[in-house]
């Protein structure tokens, strides 16, 4: 409820209302131009292609929903995401990059730039494999040498659009850009999947349906309570007082549950669905030995079997536990409380602190891994009990639903508050 009187409350405000209308219409060309389909493609056979790999869907939530229809935006955001994770680890591993991380937003500018450059090969690799996967499959026609580079670079090109649509959200709109794209890709296929699911259950028991219901709504409020869950670590600073002495003030640590976001799930799915890609490339081999060993290998690890996500759920934990431990260091958090004074209450600063800060941080980050495990996995569970398999949303999906939507909330009471604040001046 807080959130809608907020909305209401900020659509009644002519700076917010004109960035609200902003984003909207910038999502609105985005989806237009989704809809530009590339030619010389078999549209049913690419529909029966990414319904059969997993692996294609999800590089198509992150392309916006557009790689299912082959726009000339069909490579969307993917390789934008796949640059600034690159950057992100490299930032946390390359002493230069670290410093101009450190050195504000001027730093953050170059690394951002950076990250756009990255972007470019990122892209024209992406829409090279992505040529020769559909065209192994008969779904994209054979094409010369400059055919083929055209194609790429109009998929690269539409890459750089849609790169550039988010950053001038981002700039003059409501909330991350490139989230929201993503978002609107995911939610804009909403309507036929809900279509297609309703007309399913409509045949199956009012219990199968209500059980449907129940999950979700379950999942959903589970996925906004560990996004919002942190451990608080109370930090003390002694102050020196105006007419002398020393004055404690207190502060304290947050540490997320869930630090890593959706980036465990992608690593995951990407390695879990290796060997199903290798036993079909193997599958073509003339050896009869080798084929059969590629169809035992894909039976393995076929998706929805126990093996799969059994395999799946323990490399998001382990993934969720490399990621945290990149991106965050006891250490160095320990060093820089220790350098401007402070101390954790009954902690002696130093080693001790960092010791207890990676006490802590393996705790919650256990939880959290777990419950990124189980939203990964949970779509083939309820798909066992149901029976229903045309879900609306997987877990990396509904993750990032969820995220955009508080994100972007907070982002219009960040808004509200502020203009409240210069109001009061």
């Amino acid at each position: 409820m807080k959130a809608i009187k907020n909305l209401v409350q900020a659509w009644s405000v002519p700076e917010i209302r004109k960035k609200l209308l902003f984003t909207a219409a910038i999502l609105a060309i985005f989806r237009l131009v989704a809809h530009i389909p590339a030619s010389g493609v078999d549209r049913a056979a690419l529909a029966n292609l990414f319904s059969q790999s997993p692996f294609l869907s999800l590089l198509d939530i992150f392309s916006g929903g557009t790689l299912a229809n082959f726009s000339v935006l069909a490579l969307g955001l993917g390789p934008y995401i796949n640059a600034s994770i690159i950057m992100q680890l490299m930032t946390m591993a390359v002493p230069k990059l670290e410093e101009l991380s450190k050195e504000g937003e001027s730093g953050r500018t170059i690394i951002n730039h950076y990250t756009r450059l990255l972007t470019l090969p990122l892209a024209g690799m992406q829409a090279s494999g992505m040529y020769f996967l559909l065209r192994s499959q008969g779904i994209v026609e054979f094409l010369s040498p400059v055919d083929m580079g055209a194609l790429v670079v109009t998929m690269a090109a539409g890459t750089i659009f849609a790169m550039w649509l988010g950053e001038i959200i981002t700039e003059h709109g409501i909330g991350n850009g490139i989230s929201l794209l993503i978002f609107a890709g995911i939610v804009g296929r909403l309507p036929v999947v809900a279509g297609q699911l309703f007309s399913t259950v409509a045949q199956e028991e009012l219990f199968t349906y209500l059980s449907f219901l129940g999950v979700a709504l379950v999942v959903i409020g589970g996925v906004v309570m560990i996004n919002e869950a942190t451990r608080r670590i109370p930090v003390q600073y002694a102050r020196r007082a105006a007419r002398g002495g020393v004055v404690s003030q207190s502060t304290h640590l947050p540490l997320r549950l869930n630090q890593a976001g959706v980036i465990p799930i992608i690593f995951a799915i990407s390695l879990v669905l290796a060997p199903s890609m290798i036993g079909q490339f193997l599958s073509g081999v003339p050896n009869p030995d080798i084929v059969r060993f590629a169809q035992t290998f894909s039976t393995l690890f076929t998706p929805n079997g126990a093996l799969y996500n059994t395999v799946y759920f323990l490399l998001v934990v382990g993934f969720t536990f490399f990621y945290t431990a990149v991106v965050f260091n006891p250490t160095k958090i320990s060093d820089e409380i220790k350098k401007h004074g402070g101390f954790i209450p009954g902690i002696r600063p130093g080693g001790q602190t960092a010791s207890y800060l990676n006490y802590i941080l393996t705790r919650i980050t256990l939880a959290g891994g777990i419950f990124l495990g189980a939203i990964a996995v949970l779509p083939s569970i309820v798909q066992g009990f149901t029976g229903i398999t045309t879900l609306a949303l997987g877990g990396t999906g509904l993750l990032i639903v969820v995220s955009v939507v508080l994100e972007t909330t907070k982002k219009i009471e960040a808004q509200l508050v502020m203009r409240n604040y210069d109001k009061f001046l």
